[in-house]
């Protein structure tokens, strides 16, 4: 059986945690003027992604992040 390939797109956008969750940046992140110092600064922390996204994550990162 041939290996699964990950999504590039979700490698780069996505982190997981050791404890296993799925953590994702808000959205907007590529334009930083005409923004207050105080939304740089909270656009810059990742959160948590939704439970409902993990069968897409399954499929997207099969191996995981490494």
């Amino acid at each position: 059986m041939p290996k699964m390939k990950t999504h590039k797109g979700a490698k780069r956008r996505f982190k997981i945690t050791g404890s296993g969750k799925i953590l994702q940046a808000k959205q907007g992140r590529g334009v930083k003027r005409n923004r207050s110092k105080r939304a740089q600064r909270m656009y810059g922390k990742m959160l948590a992604s939704s439970p409902a996204n993990t069968e897409h994550f399954s499929v997207a990162l099969p191996y995981g992040l490494k």
